[in-house]
């Protein structure tokens, strides 16, 4: 089976789009503009406890990213040496801990985040508000309905 050719070029822009932004030089680049000296394998596990309202469990944090877990649990030991990541115990489980964002942690999430969109805002200056807009909500629509679908089995 062919895919039309439209869904092709979807897929085309989804991975030049995950390229741009996951390589390991523009991962570099924008933490030395940020100043925030961060594993590009940690930054995930920042980026979604900086996001989260409550502290996560190791495992759930896995569980989220998609890893495994004793990959979740080195980056959070760096991040912890660093001050970034601290443990709580668990309010329901005395055995088991979460992990939370620190301050300083927050700080070099938003930093990070800044000079992000900051050259976001750059590259799209020349697109209209509504522009922008419109492919927020396209590209948040596809999101939702890709992870309702990768939920389910694969057609035949």
């Amino acid at each position: 089976m062919q895919a039309p050719e439209d869904i092709v070029e979807i897929e085309r822009a989804l991975t030049r789009v995950a390229h741009l932004l996951t390589r390991a030089r523009q991962h570099d680049r924008t933490v030395a503009a940020a100043g925030v000296p961060i594993d590009r394998a940690a930054l995930p596990v920042l980026r979604l406890l900086s996001e989260a309202a409550d502290p996560m469990r190791p495992s759930e944090l896995a569980s989220r990213l998609n890893v495994e877990a004793p990959h979740v649990t080195r980056q959070i030991q760096r991040l912890e040496r660093v001050g970034y990541l601290t443990r709580v115990p668990d309010p329901i489980d005395g055995r088991a801990h979460r992990v939370r964002v620190t301050p300083a942690g927050r700080d070099a999430m938003d930093s990070i985040r800044a000079i992000g969109l900051q050259w976001m805002e750059e590259a799209l200056s020349d697109w209209s508000a509504s522009e922008r807009h419109q492919l927020a909500d396209l590209v948040h629509r596809m999101v939702d309905d890709l992870a309702d679908h990768m939920e389910l089995p694969l057609k035949p």
